[in-house]
């Protein structure tokens, strides 16, 4: 019993496939693009040399554009400071009085929090805006007025 060409590149697309579900890249993916054109080239007859080819042109190309747009994508904020991961970044507290390590303790939805003063920040009582969450400190920065 002999397994045909298209079978084969069939099976190595499946196991790419498979692969793509523990590695959780979207590069497995395009591989088993490429070995199912492979496998379509294999249908119509073309050689074995020829389906690698076909392989390598749409597995590797796609990775390659793939690649390409995603290193030209925007990258989101750390999620430390990502608005999207934050739901406290933009909140406002207010300071009463800083302490010499540049920590406050702060009323915040209901609870006391641990307010750090960003790096390059004044040390001035008022009105701050969360500017990102780092455990269970809230850094602020001064709140510009609405």
């Amino acid at each position: 019993m002999s397994v045909s060409y298209p079978t084969i590149w069939w099976v190595i697309a499946g196991l790419l496939v498979a692969a793509e579900l523990f590695s959780t890249t979207f590069y497995m993916l395009v591989l088993a693009l490429g070995a199912a054109a492979g496998a379509i080239a294999a249908h119509f007859g073309l050689s074995l040399p020829a389906q690698i080819v076909v392989f390598c042109l749409v597995g590797g190309g796609g990775t390659a554009l793939w690649h390409f747009k995603r290193a030209r994508a925007p990258r989101s904020a750390p999620v430390a400071s990502n608005r999207d991961a934050q739901m406290d970044i933009g909140g406002r507290v207010r300071v009463e009085r800083w302490e010499a390590d540049r920590s406050s303790a702060v009323l915040y939805r209901g609870a006391t929090w641990t307010a750090r003063l960003r790096a390059d920040g004044p040390a001035e009582p008022g009105e701050h805006e969360i500017v990102a969450v780092e455990g269970n400190h809230l850094i602020v920065a001064r709140a510009q007025p609405r």
